[in-house]
């Protein structure tokens, strides 16, 4: 039985998300799926993990980068930019995998298979870290398949994946690209680790169509009604379900682009939707005398409050989720409760596993602005939920004990707003509270801008969905256009070597063509 690995600190789906990170990065070289699956060890009937997808695979060089440590040859704008995902995520959460890996590239198409193996490791006590990889080459001319650097290196490295693989023949191995296509990447983990009390620590059993981690189902110990909004709501379920967290890891991705989750496609939930009464808050950070961004803050109520305990901000870098339900204050009372925030802060540097951020300057002022946004927030909106804030700044209290504001609180708590900055987006304070007969005129023009600035961010989100669809067609197109000339230039080698004639209409004599 294995044992946790030195990665045990890295939770499981995140160790997932790092796998996909990599097939989402290669949309840009045409990738249309990424596919999870159980599937069952041939020598042992061991459950493993499958990760598949069709992008653009890796030639042996980048293979032998991908299997060894120490390399990367991702760039800054990639999702997994950091390189050792695979790793580092792939021996988080198995003692072995191997990999499958075809790539085409003009005219020539080749296909990997490379294993990291700490079971091999470990038996045969190497002193440094053996990766055995196979490499083979189509060969156009003939429609065979031959072996890269046949000879005694070769033979030694088959040897080591045949004994330690859940594979016994090169016949078996080679099998296993009949479902990659022109092009793509399969990763199979086995000999998945188990924990403490001897179970696995992915469940493939609890629901056919999940991946559930064993012993992070977090039970709520409150009122009834409580307690099922909160075990059921989605803040609670990703941090047990695959499925639930691959639905918010991303913030968009295009259509053609799916996400296969042991058979079912995994369609992206947007947090704001499960929000009420939001707001746009404009942030714009600062270092020195340097602005470093921009980020557009949604914030607002989960539908279930005032029932529940959720709350958080979710915080995405270049698209993807870092920071999910980030508690940034404390919520031992009510103050603050059922407030949720979505934001991108690309500004911000992610650690290198993408669990969190570094702790910069910018992160600390980060974080202490969306304190001050939870509390204004709260401050302000709290009785659209049943509460009211009281004049010593105590917890909320019920709606029926509160006092109605005057009119003269009011504008005093809307001047106090404007002194302290509150940024709007949309107006000069974030100030939305049952208004007087005096001041309904100004708080429906808020009303009306936030409703603008609304259809607004849908028509951007909108002009760059389609840009991202045209970018992938581009892409697409291209690469058909090389398959095509591909496939020209093989038939045409086949007719040469079979010395026929073609005949070209020529007016009214036909003309032979003589190879």
């Amino acid at each position: 039985m294995f044992t946790l690995s030195s990665f045990t600190q890295m939770q499981l789906h995140i160790t997932i998300a790092e796998l996909i990170d990599n097939a989402v990065d290669e949309i840009q070289n045409g990738a249309t799926f990424v596919f999870v699956d159980k599937i069952l060890n041939p020598k042992d009937g061991s459950p493993a993990l499958l990760i598949r997808d069709d992008g653009g695979g890796m030639d042996p060089e980048a293979m032998r980068q991908c299997m060894s440590f120490g390399f990367s040859n991702k760039s800054k704008i990639a999702i997994g930019q950091y390189g050792n995902g695979f790793k580092t995520g792939s021996m988080r959460l198995g003692a072995d995998v191997i990999v499958f890996s075809r790539h085409q590239n003009n005219m020539k198409l080749t296909q990997s298979i490379g294993l990291l193996s700490y079971t091999y490791l470990m038996q045969t006590q190497q002193d440094r870290v053996v990766v055995p990889m196979v490499n083979y080459k189509f060969d156009t001319s003939t429609g065979y398949l031959e072996r890269l650097n046949d000879g005694e290196h070769f033979r030694s490295n088959l040897s080591i994946l045949l004994h330690w693989s859940p594979y016994l023949s090169e016949e078996e191995l080679l099998k296993l690209f009949d479902d990659i296509g022109n092009h793509g990447t399969k990763i199979i983990i086995f000999n998945l680790w188990f924990n403490d009390d001897g179970n696995l620590e992915l469940d493939f059993n609890s629901d056919p169509e999940d991946i559930h981690i064993v012993g992070d189902i977090k039970k709520i110990d409150t009122h009834s009604a409580s307690k099922i909004v909160n075990e059921g709501h989605i803040a609670n379920r990703f941090h047990y379900s695959l499925h639930a967290y691959l639905s918010i890891l991303y913030l968009r991705i295009p259509e053609s682009f799916r996400m296969i989750l042991r058979g079912q496609v995994v369609k992206l939930h947007n947090i704001a939707d499960d929000l009420k009464y939001t707001e746009f808050v404009l942030y714009r950070p600062q270092c020195g005398s340097s602005k470093e961004g921009v980020s557009v803050t949604t914030i607002g109520f989960v539908k279930e409050a005032p029932k529940g305990n959720i709350h958080g901000f979710n915080v995405y870098h270049k698209n993807r989720l870092i920071l999910p339900f980030w508690k940034v204050v404390n919520y031992t009372n009510t103050r603050g409760r059922g407030v949720v925030g979505i934001l991108q802060a690309d500004y911000l540097e992610p650690t290198h596993n993408k669990q969190d951020f570094e702790r910069t300057s910018l992160f600390q002022k980060l974080e202490l602005r969306l304190k001050q946004m939870t509390w204004e927030y709260w401050d302000y909106h709290c009785h659209l939920i049943g509460y009211c804030k009281r004049s010593t700044g105590d917890p909320g209290a019920p709606l029926n004990k509160r006092k109605t504001h005057g009119s003269i609180d009011l504008h005093k708590m809307k001047r106090q707003a404007m002194q302290e900055n509150v940024t709007v987006a949309g107006c000069d304070q974030n100030v939305l509270t049952t208004a007087s007969p005096t001041d309904q005129t100004v708080d429906q023009r808020i009303i009306n801008l936030m409703e603008v600035q609304k259809k607004l961010l849908k028509e951007c989100l909108k002009y760059e969905k389609a840009e991202e669809e045209l970018n992938l067609k581009v892409t697409q197109l291209r690469r058909k256009t090389q398959e095509a000339k591909h496939e020209y230039d093989t038939l045409m080698a086949e007719v040469k070597s079979l010395g026929l004639y073609l005949w070209e209409e020529n007016g009214s004599v036909a003309v032979p063509l003589v190879f």
